[in-house]
């Protein structure tokens, strides 16, 4: 007798200018795991189509999302995979453009530790999990519990906090080819209420247009060109419009001159104008003046991905970020998308 059950996990997009690693938004595209476990004894077989097919290792000891749900059934006592496991991968999130595709990994790999260790994790403790793995909470906590959504890390006591500070190398270690099923067994167990949120409003009319570059950029080579420390003029800058932009966006009608002020960013986002070309241009040509229906403009994530927030207009809007890019030489594909709903296990 067969068990079969369906994941999905939407992707995100983080900071929404001025939330640099506070704030995360869902959006749909999915990440997409179709689970079959049967009755033989073999090891797990991973199917992978759509983005980034080519690039994903099918070994479920390489794979970050079998890694991630071995992880979880590891700390919970279970040894290994249940036998007979069928996993299908379907992705339409693009790899290293700044919509949480890793992010996504992850929660993926929870949801099916949780599943097939029939765990019945809360979603807090689900959290902890993926904060073990994905140590900043703002995608994570969006591709959970779904919307626009507030995050931070509790200050913990001290041995807490040793505990959800081990490093990455030995929570997800790299299994070597001889690895069997003894290796590895007794991963460190995440302490309790990592990660906190808050779910945001959000207005039904405003969409995301997603305006995606032909090239990746790692979020490792985007945080590298951040200093290490900031202005207070900077800081509060930040702050300021953050405080606003978290009520301007559940409003009704949604307000274009305050949110497209409220977005703007001083942290991350002039820092990373030289990795992508044509950045500064599109930030500052294109305002809800030039462009009615057009809210704000940002980064998505550490970008390359532009995602601007309109409630009508979107092609227009979209076809002229397109433009500036294309004085860049750089070719861009965009999508309409709507703000999701979280992860889910349906059987």
């Amino acid at each position: 007798m067969t068990n079969s059950f369906i994941i999905r996990v939407p992707a995100t997009s983080a900071n929404i200018g001025p939330g640099f690693d506070v704030v995360g938004l869902s959006l749909s595209l999915y990440l997409t795991l179709t689970v079959t476990i049967g009755e033989t004894s073999t090891l797990p077989v991973i199917t992978y189509s759509g983005e980034g097919a080519d690039e994903v290792p099918l070994d479920p000891y390489r794979n970050l999302m079998t890694r991630v749900a071995l992880y979880v059934l590891r700390c919970n006592g279970h040894r290994t995979f249940p036998p007979d496991l069928n996993i299908h991968c379907h992705n339409q999130i693009p790899f290293g453009r700044g919509l949480g595709s890793s992010g996504a990994a992850v929660i993926a790999g929870v949801l099916l530790g949780d599943s097939l260790g029939k765990l019945n994790l809360s979603r807090e403790r689900m959290l902890d999990y993926a904060l073990m793995v994905e140590r900043h909470p703002d995608n994570v906590t969006a591709a959970l519990v779904g919307g626009f959504v507030g995050s931070y890390l509790r200050e913990l006591d001290p041995q807490a906090t040793e505990a959800a500070q081990v490093p990455l190398s030995e929570v997800l270690p790299e299994y070597p080819p001889d690895a069997g099923e003894d290796w590895g067994l007794s991963p460190p167990v995440p302490p309790l209420g990592i990660g906190h949120y808050v779910r945001f409003k959000w207005n039904s009319s405003i969409k995301a247009v997603a305006i995606i570059p032909r090239f990746e950029l790692s979020t490792a080579k985007a945080r590298a060109v951040l200093p290490e420390s900031y202005s207070r003029k900077d800081l509060v800058f930040n702050m300021q419009r953050l405080a606003v932009l978290t009520t301007a966006l559940g409003q009704t009608p949604p307000d274009p001159e305050l949110i497209f002020e409220a977005m703007k960013d001083r942290v991350h986002q002039p820092y990373r104008k030289t990795l992508i070309p044509g950045l500064p241009a599109v930030t500052s040509s294109i305002t809800p003046a030039s462009h009615p229906g057009l809210l704000g403009i940002c980064l998505s994530g550490a970008g390359p991905t532009i995602l601007a927030l309109a409630t009508h207009n979107f092609d227009n809007i979209a076809g002229k970020i397109q433009e500036i890019f294309q004085q860049e030489q750089i070719e861009v594909d965009w999508k309409i998308l709507e703000v999701a709903g979280g992860s889910t296990v349906d059987s």
